[in-house]
């Protein structure tokens, strides 16, 4: 039987993660928790989904920034994995994040696609909408490739 790891222990320093990614193109645990979903990924673009459940209130009853903020940064780097060699690591190194309309109920989705891409940096831009096809909020965003990365996974 396979036993699912506890979310809930502690990371600690240097030791090694209590989970594993299924796959190259996945969501990690907090994703995962947030209830996101990947609908579309490829060729530099994915198509990501979230229901507005209550634990992503703020006090107005609003779906809190945080919350919109993860599905676009997870969004993006969804699609830049669709570019990159499996194992490559890349982080969030700046975002701008412009709120346009409120969330109130419903699913959203984040729509993400790569726009410039040099050998380390990746910059793309996120659109997140609400189940009416109103543009909630729109993100910009640049991702930086770890450098001199070796992979153990070979490129197919």
């Amino acid at each position: 039987m396979h036993e699912e790891p506890s979310y809930s222990l502690p990371v600690v320093k240097n030791a090694p993660l209590t989970f594993h990614m299924p796959d190259w193109i996945a969501l990690a645990p907090f994703e995962t928790h947030l209830g996101m979903n990947i609908d579309e990924a490829d060729n530099g673009r994915a198509v990501l989904s979230m229901p507005f459940r209550v634990a992503h209130c703020q006090g107005a009853g609003l779906m809190h920034g945080g919350a919109i903020t993860s599905l676009a940064d997870t969004a993006l780097a969804i699609a830049i994995k669709t570019l990159l060699p499996e194992g490559t690591i890349f982080a969030t190194i700046d975002m701008s994040m412009t709120f346009k309309h409120p969330i109130r109920w419903g699913t959203i989705r984040g729509i993400a696609e790569v726009i410039d891409r040099s050998e380390r940096d990746i910059t793309g831009a996120v659109a997140i909408v609400d189940e009416e096809g109103v543009t909630a909020a729109t993100c910009r965003a640049h991702f930086r490739v770890k450098r001199h990365q070796t992979t153990s996974v070979s490129q197919g």
